[in-house]
């Protein structure tokens, strides 16, 4: 039985009595409330005075680090209060989901509750009110599209501050032989209790509780699952309505049925202590983002930023789901889905896990040059996917929404994210002209005359400025039913079936435009060795190469060695159709830094050749690495120049030094966790290698 996360104090003449409420887990179960009232009292006596009451915490014991003379702020008016109810009634939620409301209103101490039905009415009141309020602004150029404008300090993910709990700490992530885990943060029970107590409770004073149920996957698809979210943001929740199917409809199908519970606060009780940078509200100094898998609960302070506050996004649809998929025989996995047309009809679909910003969302909506070839959009992040009972492995888009990077999205990168954005849509961190329009690096469309810019700091700027107009993570936040190449199937409940999966990244050097993996098992070590230039959408700084197996680095819901496992162990399931495995780098670079190959919509060549493949056609040459397209198999006709023999140039020099990182990397980090297939094929490769 856990400790409730609350404590309250009363200070008599002689005592002081810290009341610890008793309970079964955080966020509420079906016995929370009636155990709420069990209260276990403790009585100490002041011993040297009243100084030293405030030196226990809440356990009871002595805490060193608490300020001796004063109360805790968030305490001093204790939890008798009540919070009123201004849209919907908790009579009509399911008991778990009322109970769970209930718990943090008593924790977090909110003036209102808001039980989001995703009504257009009530979302036009919402953008109404943070228009008001300074939070976003109207972008009177487009039709419902709008602007939020960040503190400085809230821009990206905290890889430092996201953590998984778990009791050991071996369930979240391989012990590495030396040094800190590059594959998670795990933090423990202990520690977590002391960081949530620290911030939770009264977090939401003066604020408003938003209840917002959502599904990630569509409603009453196998695949799909269901959360609450409780948070103080109106932004959060005009963002959740894009980016998930949210409202009242989600609670009819909930009924009785288990939902992930999600709890968010900006950290900024009313009154503030401080002003706010452009009416942003966030506590950077306590951000925390924690979940808690064997809970089933995320919970997310101090920031309002999209990849933090939006937890159906990769708090839920890859952290906890990655580990329900361990548990429950699928695949969440941080990839897009687009189905591919040939020009005879044949349409097959492919998922392609990429780092964040390394060209997602303009493969997923891509225009191909090739006459007669079409692409279609299923998502462009993530993919949950599952072998149906004909063996074909199935996904679903658990998203509704677009989270897209805005810098480089342009007519010529991505013609469909640009017409996608054109209305209801939320920009976060772009600059705005004078007209009401949005602007970033790489839009690639002159400023009209007497037209100025004002960046994402809220400043006149100009292009002497010497820094970005826009954060180099700005978004968007878009429905996907906009996109005009949206897949017909996006939505169909029994997902669309993968015949090939693609990992890639940002490699400027060594690595092929495309290679095929020599097996299922050869494939998934190709996923555990990815490597990638670091990008904008975390807080990492400069252009080194990281290991990002999978692309899930910042993702893995569970200790890596076991996904791996997990991954290998589609191989045995009966009847299984395993996809071919295929990897792809798009920015292999020159002697002089540039591109060798153009990118963007001519990549459906190197798709036309993985299509083939996957039909068993398409000629192949076998090299150390895997299968490369032979001398004439890639489509070059209209292309131009591209130097192939540069772009299709394996090292010898170049893969050994390779070989040796990911061996590095692979014992270092992942250790003894390191299944033995992933360690044959290491050194099944480092043996090819060598014989080039």
């Amino acid at each position: 039985m856990n400790t409730e996360r609350m404590c309250f104090y009363l200070m008599s003449n002689s005592a002081l009595f810290v009341g610890v409420a008793t309970g079964v887990g955080r966020l509420g179960t079906n016995e929370a409330q009636e155990r709420i009232l069990q209260t276990t009292w403790k009585v100490y006596e002041r011993g040297r005075g009243p100084v030293q009451a405030w030196e226990l915490n809440c356990y009871g014991t002595l805490d060193p680090q608490r300020h001796p003379t004063e109360m805790p702020p968030q305490l001093q008016n204790g939890l008798n209060f009540s919070a009123k109810v201004i849209q919907g009634t908790l009579d009509s939620l399911p008991a778990a989901v009322r109970e769970f409301v209930e718990h943090n209103v008593k924790l977090c101490q909110p003036d209102h509750i808001h039980i989001c039905d995703g009504s257009e009415q009530e979302n036009r009141k919402l953008l109404d009110q943070m228009e008001e309020q300074g939070t976003i602004k109207r972008l009177k150029k487009y039709d419902n599209c709008w602007l939020a404008l960040t503190d400085p300090r809230d821009v990206a993910r905290i890889e430092s501050k996201t953590v998984i709990i778990t009791q050991e700490q071996r369930d979240t992530v391989p012990i590495p032989k030396s040094g800190q885990s590059q594959l998670g943060r795990w933090m423990s029970e202990e520690d977590f209790e002391k960081a949530f107590n620290a911030r939770f409770p009264g977090c939401m004073k003066g604020r408003t509780m938003y209840v917002i149920p959502f599904s990630m996957g569509p409603l009453g698809s196998p695949l799909s699952k269901i959360g609450i979210e409780l948070s103080d943001s109106p932004y959060v929740v005009a963002s959740m309505r894009i980016m998930t199917r949210m409202g009242t409809p989600v609670l009819e199908a909930l009924g009785d049925g288990e939902f992930i519970r999600c709890l968010h606060s900006v950290g900024c009780p009313l009154p503030l202590k401080k002003p706010l940078v452009n009416n942003w509200a966030c506590n950077p100094e306590l951000t925390l983002i924690a979940h808690l898998p064997d809970r089933r609960e995320i919970i997310s302070f101090g920031s309002g930023y999209g990849g933090n506050s939006l937890l159906g996004k990769k708090c839920f649809a890859l952290r906890i789901a990655s580990r329900l998929a361990k548990e429950e025989g699928w695949l969440a996995e941080h990839m897009l889905i687009l189905g591919i047309t040939n020009p005879e009809g044949q349409k097959k679909y492919f998922a392609a896990a990429f780092p964040s910003a390394c060209g997602k969302t303009n493969l997923a909506m891509m225009n191909p040059t090739l006459p007669g070839w079409k692409i279609e959009c299923v998502g462009d992040d993530i993919a949950w996917m599952k072998f149906d009972q004909q063996g074909n492995l199935r996904a679903i888009n658990p998203e509704n929404g677009f989270f897209g990077v805005a810098p480089g999205t342009s007519v010529k990168t991505n013609p469909n994210a640009i017409k996608t954005i054109q209305k209801n849509t939320i920009f976060t961190n772009v600059a705005e002209t004078s007209d009401g329009g949005v602007y970033w690096e790489g839009i690639d469309q002159p400023l009209a005359s007497g037209i100025t810019l004002t960046s994402w700091k809220n400043k006149e700027w100009t292009p002497e400025d010497g820094e970005p107009c826009a954060h180099p993570n700005s978004r968007f936040c878009t429905p996907a039913s906009q996109c005009p190449i949206i897949d017909p199937a996006w939505e169909a409940p029994e997902g669309v079936p993968i015949e090939g999966i693609i990992f890639g990244g940002r490699r400027p050097a060594g690595v092929p435009l495309v290679y095929e993996a020599l097996s299922w098992q050869h494939g998934v070590f190709v996923g555990a060795a990815m490597r990638s230039e670091a990008t904008a959408a975390a807080e990492h700084k400069g252009k080194v190469i990281m290991h990002d197996p999978f692309a899930m680095r910042p993702f893995f819901g569970y200790n890596f060695g076991k996904y791996l496992a997990h991954w290998l162990s589609m191989a045995q399931r009966p009847a299984a159709k395993l996809p071919k495995i295929f990897h792809v780098n798009w920015f292999r670079k020159d002697k002089e830094g540039k591109f060798l190959w153009p990118g963007f919509g001519e990549n459906s060549r190197v798709l036309e050749w993985m299509f083939n493949r996957v039909n068993g056609k398409g000629s192949a040459k076998l090299t150390a690495i895997g299968y490369i397209p032979e001398e004439g198999a890639l489509n070059l006709k209209d292309l131009g120049h591209v130097n192939m023999k540069e772009l299709f140039d394996i090292s010898k020099e170049f893969w050994e030094k390779e070989v040796e990182d990911i061996q590095t990397y692979l014992e270092e980090q992942v250790n003894s966790d390191l299944p033995y297939e992933i360690e044959r094929e290491l050194l099944a490769l480092k043996q090819r290698v060598s014989q080039m």
